[in-house]
């Protein structure tokens, strides 16, 4: 009886299909196909050697019965194409470092203690930054003030410096443009003493008993003080950034936040806010 290979190889030819052919469907390595062609697979294991056949029956169309002896479905035998062609391959260059970390990576399942673990440094890290922030707000409600004696940084509440304020303050009613007085106070010895605080960046062009005193930038935090007998005049570029402190009596909201503000007269007699 002619034997299985030969019998295949003219199938093969007389459907006019090339050994090449055959191993780009097939997946089999071209030296196998031509040793099962010439019944030469004599040192190959027969559980592999009957895999190689079935593929090539299946891929020529023929029953496996008619060409593999004693041919019986088991597991044994070869059903994948990528297995067939794995046994002749060369072996591949070891796998780079970073494959293979991120094969290790990729397959790494956390413990329960190391799960337990994270969320406890997680929940720390939490309360922490909650800490911080909280302690941000607090200290973002207390403000630097100056005192008018000796130009000495005092960190008040805003409490505290609000009700020191209504006691000293006399709303100067800035109700009008045209015109805004305060309460008169009573004529002293020394005259007019005036403070200017800021709380932002201001110009402030002054001038007590006709003469320039000051005519330049106010700066935020600072303050100054000046002396005149009968009159001092004042004009502000940002009348909601500064208070005036006049013979100890407040002066606030001058006007608006960037307001310029010209012709305040200040006498004796009180406080005139013009045009």
């Amino acid at each position: 009886m002619e034997p299985a290979g030969e019998r295949l190889k003219k199938i093969r030819l007389e459907k006019g299909i090339s050994l090449e052919e055959v191993r780009k469907r097939t997946k089999v390595n071209l030296k196998i196909l031509e040793a099962l062609e010439g019944d030469s697979l004599t040192d190959l294991s027969p559980v592999y050697l009957k895999g190689f056949l079935k593929i090539y029956c299946n891929f020529l169309g023929v029953d496996p019965r008619d060409y593999i002896a004693d041919y019986k479905e088991t597991q044994s035998v070869i059903k994948d194409i990528d297995t067939a062609e794995y046994v002749l391959r060369r072996p591949e260059k070891p796998a780079s470092f970073f494959k293979t970390a991120s094969i290790k990576l990729s397959s790494f399942r956390p413990t329960k203690k190391f799960r337990a673990f994270f969320i406890f440094i997680a929940i720390i890290i939490a309360m922490s930054l909650g800490l911080f922030n909280l302690g941000r707000v607090i200290s973002s409600r207390r403000r630097v003030r100056l005192t008018p004696e000796k130009g000495v940084a005092v960190v008040t509440s805003r409490k505290e410096d609000t009700k020191k304020q209504k006691a000293k303050a006399v709303a100067p009613g800035i109700a009008k443009p045209q015109a805004a007085k305060a309460e008169p106070k009573k004529e002293t010895a020394a005259g007019i003493r005036l403070i200017i605080r800021a709380r932002e960046n201001c110009w402030v062009y002054l001038k007590a008993d006709g003469r320039v005193l000051f005519q330049r930038v106010l700066e935020k935090g600072r303050f100054e003080t000046w002396q005149a007998k009968e009159k001092i005049e004042l004009s502000l570029g940002n009348a909601g950034a500064v208070e005036l402190e006049v013979n100890g009596q407040l002066f606030l909201n001058l006007g608006r936040r960037g307001q310029a503000r010209k012709n305040i007269v200040i006498t004796k007699e009180g406080l005139n806010i013009g045009r």
